[in-house]
This record gives structure tokens, sequence and C-alpha cells, in this order.
């Protein structure tokens, strides 16, 4: 993938993370209920997927298969966010985010876990 995804363009990824490959006009009718977008806004936001490497058109039928996972783009934006408010130090995300938000100590748990395992 090429570029960051912007807010429009991870709408369109979570339909297709959550359904699948499918057609562009399957995408429009989804899209036109969840956020009330029309076809041409749909359309838009689909090409500038596939021009950034997120998406692939297949014929016939204009159907659109993600090339990216859910995963791929949440690490990416979570080392993108990190880097730009962070200066790439993991340690200063997590102290800020645990001051800003706490945890339970279920969750406290989970993460220590999760350290461990990464060591």
């Amino acid at each position: 993938m090429n570029n960051k995804l912007f807010d429009s363009e991870l709408k369109v990824m979570e339909v297709l993370w959550e359904h699948g490959a499918m057609t562009a006009r399957d995408i429009v009718d989804i899209l036109t209920e969840r956020v009330g977008w029309n076809k041409n806004t749909t359309y838009t936001v689909i090409k500038k997927c596939i021009e950034k490497g997120a998406i692939d058109r297949e014929e016939p039928g204009f159907v659109c298969k993600p090339l990216v996972t859910r995963d791929e783009v949440q690490q990416s934006e979570t080392e993108q966010l990190i880097d730009k408010m962070f200066g790439g130090s993991s340690e200063l995300f997590f102290s800020a985010f645990l001051k800003n938000q706490g945890i339970s100590e279920e969750e406290a748990k989970r993460l220590a876990k999760l350290i461990k395992e990464a060591k």
C-alpha cells in the first residue's frame, strides 16, 4: 500500500473487511445506508483506494477485493501515530495512554501478558 488511508477510505475498507470481495455497487448500497454517501462519492473513494494499492478491482462487475488486512492498517496507523506524536517511543505512548485513559485490573493483566509474550 502506498499511502496512509484517510477516514473516508477506511469506511470503504471496513465494508470489505466485514464482507470480503464485493461489487462496487454493493459497497455503494452499504455506505449509502451507513453514512449517507451517494454513488459518485463512494466510487471516488474506491478509486482512491485502488490508486493507493489498498483495493484490487476485478472485472467483470467492478468487483473490489481488499489487498491489505485490518491488522496491517492498524499496525501502520499505530506506528505513524507513535512516530509522529511520541518520537517513536512506545513507552511514551503507553505512558500517555495510561495517564489519560486508565485501565482495569483485568486489562492490566492482559497487557502484562502481551508484553511478556512480545519479549
